[in-house]
């Protein structure tokens, strides 16, 4: 095992090592970080005549102006440049985001200053959400190399019979060095309505997940796997205790389940999103065997946290505490989002020293 004190050394451009002690030898070790981060309404200020946004226009409720817009993608940008560091210099590989309107913003988002030199590039799909807001993904091209990538569509039905339109599930499969990931960026649909009313649409959103991971598991049995997103619910309902099988601890892990490191955080009362002075951890990144069992060549999962540091955190007011939001309502407060990102670390043993 790893010590909880590393030592990093810098030695290839984008990728970070670190050495341990380990029984007798020194071991080397590459790192790489993924996340996800919920941008909380990450609009531009155009009309889009398809999609309710009118509360995101500069005439709009939240006099949601050019100057307001480019605060916000500086915020954005600002926090995504801070993920993983100082343990990666180079932060984030690669990021999966919820509640963004569309691709521009995207493009918008990785030209601003704080993440520019890394060159994040982008994959997105138009999901038909009723509200008009998607999931995408950023990569840094230096670490990640894409190799397919599919919207899921997530089909859900009214008593009436007519579809409701939610996010759907993004799938990216690509490679980090000679390991090859499958991703799955999630937004599943709100608790607006009630908890247990809506729990199915969020259940479905777990099982098209599982069951793409099954067939994928049914060609390469250690499939290095990724479930990440805002899942509007917490470590032990239903959705991922049931119906994407996953466990608290690695040494439960067997080849058809999927181990959720955020299960223990949440138990020690750490949260994501808070509602009513209540935490939630809504915001996991759920991982398969192929990463957790250390035989398995390539990269594992080491670790995984809560980006929360002390400049996302309000510190005034009714929502003193909470994650640092952009608005209280329709009154912009200049924060960042109503979630914390969470990350988790990949390492590579990479041989001994001399």
């Amino acid at each position: 095992m790893f010590s909880k004190s590393l030592t990093y050394n810098l030695c290839l451009a984008f990728i970070f090592w670190f050495s341990t002690a380990h029984s007798q030898d020194d071991q080397k070790y590459k790192v790489v970080v993924g996340g996800f981060y919920n941008l909380e309404n990450l609009f531009d200020t155009e009309d889009d005549t398809l999609i309710n946004d009118e509360e995101f226009l500069p005439d709009g409720a939240r006099a949601w102006t050019q100057q307001v817009y480019h605060e916000k993608l500086a915020n954005m940008a600002y926090v995504i440049s801070m993920i993983g560091l100082p343990d990666v210099p180079n932060g984030v590989a690669f990021l999966g985001v919820s509640e963004i309107e569309n691709r521009g913003v995207l493009e918008s988002l990785v030209e601003q200053p704080t993440i520019k030199g890394r060159h994040y590039e982008i994959i997105h799909y138009d999901s038909p959400d009723r509200r008009g807001v998607d999931v995408g993904f950023l990569y840094n091209p230096m670490l990640f190399k894409p190799l397919y990538s599919a919207a899921l569509p997530l089909f859900l039905w009214e008593p009436n019979g007519e579809r409701r339109y939610t996010r759907d599930v993004l799938y990216v499969k690509g490679m980090i060095e000679a390991d090859t990931f499958h991703i799955f960026v999630n937004h599943w649909p709100s608790r607006g309505g009630g908890e247990a009313l809506t729990a199915p649409g969020r259940n479905k959103g777990a099982a098209l997940c599982k069951q793409a991971i099954d067939s994928i598991r049914t060609v390469d049995p250690h499939a290095k796997c990724i479930v990440m997103g805002d899942l509007n619910d917490d470590p032990n309902n239903d959705s991922l205790k049931k119906y994407l099988m996953t466990v608290s601890k690695i040494d439960d892990m067997r080849a058809t389940t999927m181990f959720n490191p955020f299960d223990d955080m949440f138990r020690r009362g750490q949260g994501t999103t808070a509602y009513r002075d209540a935490w939630s951890l809504f915001d996991q990144i759920v991982v398969s065997e192929g990463l957790t069992d250390k035989r398995t060549p390539g990269f594992h999962f080491y670790k995984a946290n809560i980006f929360n540091k002390a400049f996302l955190v309000q510190t005034t007011g009714k929502y003193k505490g909470y994650p640092k939001r952009t608005f209280d309502g329709d009154t912009y407060q200049g924060g960042y989002s109503d979630h914390f990102p969470t990350y988790i670390y990949l390492v590579k043993k990479s041989g001994m020293n001399p």
